[in-house]
């Protein structure tokens, strides 16, 4: 996702906030998150007939192969996905407010995270953003899309599973150098922004006031609860992560270190989205980037964690 496809043809700041936040999500290059963990429960696939539902849906195979893929929601009710694997719709119908890491989705065959579609649909009416900026009643438009179309069956079970648990890592309570309480009014903030003219691309010279922007090997956050780190965290490591920092409030971050070969995008460093820079490639382990940068740690533990099991789908049909 490329900032100058979600401001393309969008007027409007806050249906261009909405198109950004959660694009950039499915992207999972560049990740920008404006709330906690996800609370909200699963049902089965299958979506009563009260939800709400897309009016009119185009579903096609995009054969463009990997590449950039976009997420938008746009004013009129209208929502699109171009080159999207099902994982990633899945992922963004389930999680809500943040998308499922691929790591709590178990089962289904492997097209349903090879393949590509574009979607094209139309809602009635138009999106309004709930409190964490993508419209709530999306989510379960794509359930519903995904129970009629691909026929997707799913529940949710607990399992026990490895976790990773978030402390403060040193016995004084000290953080560590890049990490500081925040005193922006988020709330305030938005509303005064809104309506006003269209963000601008990431800026990853220097911490957003309010959210968190996440690439290979830099993280840096503004205005967001300790929470809200350890889910991002969490994509990075494949675990849950718990938070049990006792911290309160709101933080600024920013974290460097060197990153897997698997959080980098097909053919490495050469091929990160325009604007975000090359990792360190001799610099600290996520882990101990943690200790040093931001006083935190992280301890392997087990716990119950929430999946959603895929029990059967298919290949879309055709329109």
């Amino acid at each position: 996702m490329k900032s100058d496809d979600q401001s393309a043809k969008v007027s409007e700041r806050t249906s261009k906030s909405i198109m950004r936040n959660v694009a950039v999500f499915v992207a999972a290059l560049v990740t920008i998150v404006i709330t906690g963990v996800a609370t909200s429960s699963w049902v089965a696939a299958q979506a009563p007939p009260s939800s709400p539902q897309f009016e009119v849906a185009a579903i096609k195979p995009n054969k463009s192969g990997p590449g950039p893929q976009r997420i938008g929601f746009q004013p009129g009710g209208r929502f699109s996905a171009v080159n999207v694997p099902v994982r990633d719709l899945i992922a963004l119908a389930y999680g809500q407010p943040q998308p499922l890491p691929n790591f709590q989705i178990i089962g289904g065959p492997a097209w349903v995270a090879n393949d590509r579609f574009d979607i094209t649909a139309k809602a009635e009416g138009d999106f309004q953003p709930g409190p964490a900026g993508p419209p709530p009643q999306i989510p379960q438009m794509i359930r519903a899309l995904l129970a009629d179309r691909f026929k997707l069956v799913a529940h949710e079970e607990t399992r026990d599973q490895p976790i990773y648990v978030l402390r403060l890592d040193r016995q004084d309570g000290k953080l560590g150098p890049q990490l500081h309480p925040s005193t922006v009014d988020c709330a305030a903030l938005r509303g005064a922004n809104r309506g006003g003219p269209p963000p601008g691309p990431p800026d990853f010279t220097k911490p957003p006031q309010c959210g968190a922007m996440m690439a290979p090997g830099r993280m840096m956050s503004g205005g967001v609860p300790i929470a809200v780190l350890a889910t991002s965290f969490s994509r990075l490591v494949s675990r849950v992560v718990v938070d049990q920092t006792g911290l309160t409030g709101t933080y600024e971050a920013t974290l460097e270190f060197t990153p897997d070969q698997s959080q980098l995008p097909p053919g490495g460093f050469a091929n990160l989205p325009p604007g975000v820079p090359t990792p360190p490639v001799d610099g600290p382990s996520l882990f101990t980037a943690l200790k040093e940068q931001l006083g935190l740690k992280l301890d392997s533990d087990h716990g119950p964690v929430r999946v959603l099991v895929i029990d059967s789908i298919e290949q879309p049909t055709p329109d």
